[in-house]
């Protein structure tokens, strides 16, 4: 009985032993599932996140707890950045020291424009096995050799994209590019990013029930014309849910400097001159796109927000821009410099949602005159970058140069020429040391990391490995938190046809053309809109000389007709001939003259330094500076800048002098006038001769059409102001908002900011109380 007592003891711890190496030793129970895809793998884990991969990466599945993981570096076991439960912080640091100095210093690279597929010439060329896009036979949706060359041989993880053949091409290239990325050692994402690419096409037609290509909005300056911040955070989450449809997850916007200077050639890119309005509008614009759109938080449709160009680049001395190295000085004579951080530091950098501050910036090229003590470009100037953002504004984002900053400089007035604005006699390697060691980040338009690399051995020699490798670490760390929190790590893969059903949708179609509605301002009516429907309109051509464009190609003349005629013969008969009309439709842009610089001055003796001028006629700046407030540079061996009694002439006077043709035609019935701002200008020249005037930012025809015949009444007001003459443009501070004598009209209106019509006279609401100043 004893011995049977035994052996029952025996078995019974026996069983005990069995059952507890059971619970020990069991599989948890899984809790993610995965689904074949065009492509790729989805991984779905119940009560985490999403995951996707490319089967042909190497990458493949690790469970731990029963969730699911992506083994990115293939060492089968969960690293730190490998773990979606951890916090982006930690994850950040742990993925930035397992990195290579090679890595890092890739990681710090932001490309050159890709165009997708790429051209067979020019800035945005790529080739694909040796061969032109046409005689590859290659899907548009390939990856060039370029390409895969920066992300291999040079570890480039942040890409800048261009034209787009199309949202489903854009879908299937974002994924061939992750997959390739994923494939590579550490398998880090690529953060696709893009500058603004809502614009419209005038004469394209809008449908309500028709979508698009994407979503066409006015510019900067049309959503300002607004003053309507909740129209702007809208604008940014439905161009957020179409950019992570195309790939991209960091927009290179918004553009916050505010256009104290009316010349300056990229105003329209700003939401106008007044500091205030600016802020709230950066604060709605980047908590719209980084903001999920549901709690403001980091969300699967947020993009980072590169907000540009610190610390302020409107106020370009004479309004000359320093994408040149003649307009590389910014100036300020008013004491002004601290109201353009205005719209950073209480709006980019004073979210409202829990996103914060825009995730990135970019510092402008220009070198702020005087404000620290060395005069170099902002991105180089440790002052503006360490001093003044990091430490006074406590910004702990990304900061990325602007584009071709560390290049060679070759000529004072061609765009593609390198930008080392007050570091010209630096070596390139020099350059980015000095660039690290003001603070900053990343390297705009640069495929090449072996200049880092120079740098890195530069500050070794300086300051000493171990706080050189600690500085690279710094950046790197801000760096990958921008991949993090747009969540491409763990599901950066699209599927094309849902791309192509969200970008340009109906519902995104139809706010976007409400906004430009609501952008049109209306400067004058003499009883004379709307217009009834039918009513017999005459329009003529606009004919256009030959110019330039900002970026430096030619734009050739042109004789036709301004606006598409077919859409307008919707609301009104149209008549060739001026005595059988009720009324003129006359469709003009602000007058254009050149961006202050001419080679051909230079030739005759002078300095090369000319007027920019905002009225058509001919202009001679009798009123300039005498001496140039800023000067110096290695091409020029004078300081003074002046363009003091030079003459310019619009190239576009035949804007005016088809105005005057056409009143003359009337015969005294009605002339309207509708002008396509992009700068202010000086309406003195032909404001007596029109009837009606309104304000267009670069919105579809449709948009003013509704306006003429009174289907949308206009609402839109001035985000600048439009000077009596150009005296007071010459006696204006380059930095001070609201600082001209305005002009008036026939009508006792002045043409101030905040100014603006409707058809009960002029508009005084809560906007106007708000921000006139």
């Amino acid at each position: 009985m004893k011995q049977l007592k035994t052996i029952f003891a025996v078995l019974t711890f026996s069983i005990i032993i069995i059952s507890c190496e059971t619970k020990l030793n069991e599989t948890p129970e899984l809790k993610w599932a995965e689904t074949d895809q065009s492509g790729f793998k989805l991984v779905a884990n119940k009560g985490g996140k999403t995951l996707s991969y490319s089967p042909s990466s190497g990458v493949h599945i690790l469970t731990v707890d029963g969730f699911a993981f992506k083994d990115l570096n293939r060492n089968n076991q969960l690293d730190v950045y490998e773990d979606w439960r951890k916090s982006i912080d930690e994850r950040a640091k742990n993925l930035a020291s397992l990195m290579s100095l090679e890595q890092i210093a890739g990681l710090m690279l932001y490309s050159s424009h890709q165009s997708i597929p790429a051209r067979d010439n020019g800035y945005f060329k790529g080739t694909y096995s040796g061969k032109s896009f046409e005689e590859s036979g290659a899907k548009s949706s390939e990856l060039t050799d370029q390409q895969k060359s920066f992300l291999r041989d040079d570890n480039l993880k942040h890409v800048l994209i261009t034209a787009v053949e199309s949202a489903a091409v854009a879908a299937e290239w974002n994924n061939n590019i992750h997959a390739f990325a994923e494939s590579l050692p550490l398998g880090i994402p690529v953060n696709n990013s893009s500058d603004p690419r809502h614009g419209t096409i005038a004469s394209s037609e809008y449908n309500a029930a028709n979508g698009g290509s994407i979503s066409m909005w006015p510019t900067h300056l049309g959503m300002a014309a607004t003053f309507n911040p909740e129209i702007v955070e809208r604008f940014g989450e439905i161009a957020s849910k179409e950019y992570r449809a195309l790939g991209v997850t960091t927009a290179l916007s918004p553009q916050v400097d505010i256009a104290t200077d009316p010349r300056w050639a990229r105003v329209s890119g700003t939401f106008g001159e007044n500091p205030y309005l600016g802020a709230d509008l950066a604060q709605a614009y980047v908590n719209g796109f980084q903001g999920s759109g549901v709690d403001q938080d980091w969300g699967n449709s947020s993009v980072n927000a590169m907000v540009k160009h610190w610390p302020g680049g409107g106020s370009g001395e004479g309004g000359r821009d320093a994408h040149y190295g003649m307009g590389k000085f910014a100036v300020y004579p008013g004491n002004n410099f601290e109201k353009q951080l205005i719209p950073f530091t209480e709006g980019a950098f004073k979210l409202n949602g829990k996103t914060k501050m825009a995730s990135a910036v970019m510092p402008y090229y220009t070198i702020s005159w005087n404000q620290s003590n060395e005069q170099v470009a902002n991105g180089y100037n440790k002052y503006l970058i360490t001093d003044l953002l990091r430490e006074k504004y406590n910004y702990d984002g990304v900061v990325c140069t602007d584009w071709l900053i560390t290049h060679d400089y070759i000529s004072i007035d061609q765009f593609i020429s390198g930008k080392p604005w007050g570091v010209e006699s630096l070596s390139v390697a020099e350059r980015h040391y000095k660039i690290l060691m003001a603070g900053v980040d990343q390297f705009g338009g640069n495929n090449d990391s072996q200049p880092i690399i120079d740098a890195y051995a530069i500050g070794v020699k300086e300051i000493g490995e171990t706080a050189m490798r600690a500085r690279m670490e710094k950046s790197a760390v801000r760096l990958l938190k921008n991949i993090f929190q747009v969540g491409v790590f763990e599901n950066p893969y699209l599927v094309p046809e849902q791309s192509k059903e969200s970008v340009g949708n109906v519902k995104y179609m139809k706010e976007g053309f409400e906004a430009q509605q609501k952008s049109v301002v209306m400067l004058k009516n003499k009883a004379t809109l709307p217009i009834k429907k039918q009513a017999t309109v005459y329009v003529p051509k606009r004919f256009v000389p030959e110019s330039k464009h900002f970026l430096g190609f030619p734009i050739p003349s042109s004789n036709d007709y301004p606006v598409n005629l077919e859409i307008l013969k919707n609301y009104f008969n149209i008549t060739n001939n001026p005595d059988e009309a009720d009324v003129a439709l006359v469709f003009i842009e602000n007058p254009k003259t050149g961006y202050g610089y001419d080679a051909a001055d230079v030739k005759t003796g002078g300095n090369g330094y000319v007027p920019m001028t905002l009225q058509y006629g001919e202009y001679t700046a009798t009123e300039a500076r005498e001496k140039s407030i800023a000067g110096g540079d290695p091409l020029e061996n004078f300081n003074n800048r002046t363009y003091k009694n030079k003459t310019v002439t619009a190239s576009n006077i035949t804007d005016l002098q088809l105005v005057k043709d056409t009143h003359k035609k009337m015969k005294g019935k009605p002339v309207v006038v509708s002008v396509t701002l992009d700068n202010p200008m000086v309406f003195s020249e032909f404001e007596h001769l029109a009837d009606a005037i309104l304000i267009g930012f670069r919105v579809q025809d449709q948009a003013l059409f509704n306006v003429l015949c009174g289907d949308f009444e206009p609402s839109g007001l001035l985000p600048l102001q439009m000077p009596l003459n150009m005296k007071t443009v010459e006696k204006q501070a380059e930095d001070m908002h609201q600082d001209m004598e305005c002009y008036k009209d026939s009508e006792g209106n002045i043409y101030d900011f905040a100014f603006g019509l409707n058809w009960g006279g002029v508009i005084k609401d809560e906007r106007t109380t708000r921000y006139k100043k």
